[in-house]
């Protein structure tokens, strides 16, 4: 297979914004008796909730699969046709498929993060108790303690999209927009059914982009 030669990143950058409560969850090591048992992810220096780059790109993936890749996907896997013509896996790589003509991946997504300095981080994060109802009685049994972002809170979000000679840049772009726009329609994280994880996605494209690099600070 020819080499690909990079042409330029497109980046689409902007916020993330809840307007439900979002649940992404995180490990604890240890739980204490009477203890959260059903955290968040939080980073684990600052305290702050965030939402991995994985979870993001997953359900940005799957959201569109949903809608391009139909039968290819009755397994309950990703996508691994490996087509041409397949934007998703253009895109995001056929799952499984190490040999292909496709190239690399398109779309580099960050770690979406709050930043609001000075803050308490947990004046971000609800308790929300859930119960089963029990179906003879109709009564709500077995509360269950999980931790939420609260409505409100902001993420800054960044996705990074290759574009390599032969690329049909503007699809991909749309594509990846496109996505954005059904995840609004459905929601980010778990428990979507039950009203968590509604967002919505405020953001500008940048073409070229010239992605943020951490350097020394100015002594």
């Amino acid at each position: 297979m020819a080499t690909l030669k990079l042409i330029k990143h497109v980046g689409i950058v902007g916020t993330i914004e809840c307007l439900t409560g979002l649940r992404i969850g995180g490990a604890k090591e240890d739980i204490e008796i009477g203890g959260m048992d059903n955290p968040i992810i939080r980073d684990p220096r600052t305290r702050w909730p965030y939402i991995p780059g994985s979870s993001l790109k997953g359900k940005l993936r799957s959201a569109l699969e949903y809608k391009y890749c139909g039968s290819k996907i009755n397994s309950g896997q990703p996508c691994g046709c490996a087509d041409n013509s397949c934007v998703v896996c253009r895109l995001f790589g056929p799952h499984r498929k190490p040999h292909h003509g496709l190239g690399p991946t398109r779309v580099l997504v960050r770690d979406a993060r709050m930043d609001a300095a000075g803050e308490d981080p947990d004046r971000w994060i609800e308790v929300k108790s859930e119960n089963m109802i029990e179906r003879s009685t109709g009564v709500a049994t077995n509360p269950r303690p999980v931790e939420r972002v609260v409505p409100g809170a902001k993420f800054a979000f960044e996705i990074s999209v290759r574009i390599f000679e032969g690329d049909n840049a503007d699809q991909l772009i749309a594509t990846v927009k496109e996505g954005l726009g059904l995840i609004e329609a459905e929601y980010l994280g778990a428990s979507g059914s039950r009203g968590y994880g509604k967002v919505r996605f405020d953001y500008t494209v940048l073409d070229p982009f010239v992605g943020r690099v951490a350097g020394p600070s100015a002594g």
